[in-house]
């Protein structure tokens, strides 16, 4: 019954990425027709004119979803064991997306954010440990550490997924009669990133993941202090 609890849970997880991915989708295309008063373009009158600023923006907004769906298919077990080398090369593509692709354009995005200073150092500090969580998961399966990778590309795709739990937040929460939009939205900034964070702490502490490397980290110490002691 609890592993049928937990299959449960997992199943509503995946569907509710895909089908918020697949609204992005559509909050996407409404960019595709290069109008600078389109959608969020509308709040950042300050910066469209700048040809940079509009380059990694398009570049973000138009790869993102690519991350969000690759991600999808990386933490089932069954698909792993029948699909190994699609397996590799969905996150080859999702390392390369991030690492080479989204990491550089946001934190340029980043820089011009919305929200004040509250705002560009909370999403500053998103694009430090994407990038961090991202590349320690590719180094630890380059040696061999499957448990440490797959501990890393949960908190990689926890980062990935902030930009849902932004969205929720904003729907279920503001209020333009209430809210001053900007401090709404640097706040909502942090709160996407530490509820992601502490979905995914839960998620590696039920399987083990997390307790395991802890455990590791303990028996490593005690034993260099055993060798030390002699």
């Amino acid at each position: 019954m609890k592993s049928l609890g937990i299959q449960i849970i997992k199943v509503s997880a995946l569907f509710l990425v895909l089908l918020f991915s697949i609204l992005m989708l559509k909050v996407i295309s409404q960019y595709t027709s290069l109008d600078k008063n389109t959608g969020f373009l509308a709040f950042k009158q300050q910066v469209v004119d700048n040809p940079y600023w509009m380059a990694f923006f398009y570049i973000h907004i138009f790869s993102i979803t690519l991350c969000l769906l690759a991600g999808l298919t990386q933490f089932s077990n069954r698909f792993l064991a029948e699909n190994r080398n699609l397996h590799k090369l969905i996150g080859k593509i999702y390392v390369y997306n991030i690492l080479i692709i989204n990491v550089p354009a946001c934190f340029v995005l980043g820089l011009f954010s919305n929200g004040g200073i509250i705002g560009i150092t909370g999403f500053l500090v998103q694009d430090v440990l994407w990038a961090y969580f991202t590349f320690a998961a590719v180094f630890s399966i380059k040696k061999g550490n499957v448990n440490r990778h797959r501990m890393y590309m949960i908190l990689s795709y926890a980062i990935t997924t902030t930009a849902i739990t932004f969205r929720i937040v904003k729907n279920l929460f503001y209020n333009e009669a209430y809210h001053d939009y900007g401090l709404f939205y640097g706040l909502n900034v942090w709160a996407a990133l530490f509820i992601n964070l502490f979905l995914a702490y839960l998620i590696l502490r039920k399987n083990s993941w997390l307790t395991g490397e802890i455990k590791g980290r303990k028996e490593n110490i005690q034993t260099e202090k055993r060798h030390q002691k002699k």
